[in-house]
């Protein structure tokens, strides 16, 4: 399996906020990625890379906030670290129903901001890794017939395409896709492609 680095994703709009989070990050040897606004992050993010997002609450357009009841409804589950020169206790409430790991206040303390990046990266890096145990254990429970639908499926062949090549009628290949889906617990064709591209990589 190939592993990939774990990156700390910072969202902020304040551009000297940014860069000082950045230069700390890094002088720790930690890969960062910065972005001005909730839109140009969403627009680059990919959630198969590993790591953490380190996210301000009050922004220009999508607040930090709605951002990360975005990714939550989205089925996204990277760490999310709120931090805010705003805090009041419902933001802080929020935050947490929404799974934050952790609500920083600025300016932040700089330990105490490293401890909290180390150990979201860390759970990461362990959700990752019972995912992919999980979705071994899933694809286990496949008869071979469904393992063979599925396969078809992340290759891109359309549902007709593959009930042909398999010799099956549509409305049985619909059936196996549907137990494939139930059983790798997904609701989508999509869901299934990033499921597995994601265990894989």
């Amino acid at each position: 399996m190939m592993t990939v680095e774990a990156t700390v994703f910072l969202v902020d709009d304040d551009e000297s906020l940014r860069d000082a989070l950045s230069f700390l990050l890094e002088s720790v040897d930690l890969r960062v990625e910065s972005f001005s606004s909730a839109a140009e992050f969403l627009s680059r993010f990919d959630p198969e890379r590993p790591g953490c997002l380190v996210l301000d609450i009050r922004m220009p357009g999508m607040s930090g906030l709605s951002l990360q009841k975005h990714l939550v409804e989205s089925g996204i589950r990277i760490p999310v670290l709120i931090i805010t020169g705003h805090g009041d206790v419902p933001m802080c409430v929020q935050a947490f129903q929404n799974g934050a790991f952790a609500f920083l206040e600025k300016p932040v303390n700089h330990q105490e901001f490293l401890d909290e990046i180390h150990r979201a990266i860390e759970h990461d890096a362990e959700h990752r890794r019972n995912q992919d145990s999980s979705v071994a254990a899933r694809i286990e429970q496949l008869s071979p017939r469904e393992r063979e639908v599925m396969e078809l499926i992340v290759a891109g062949k359309p549902m007709k395409l593959i009930a042909t090549q398999l010799g099956i009628s549509i409305q049985t290949c619909s059936k196996h896709r549907a137990r494939v889906l139930d059983k790798l617990d997904v609701s989508n064709d999509v869901e299934l492609v990033r499921l597995l591209l994601a265990a894989d990589s």
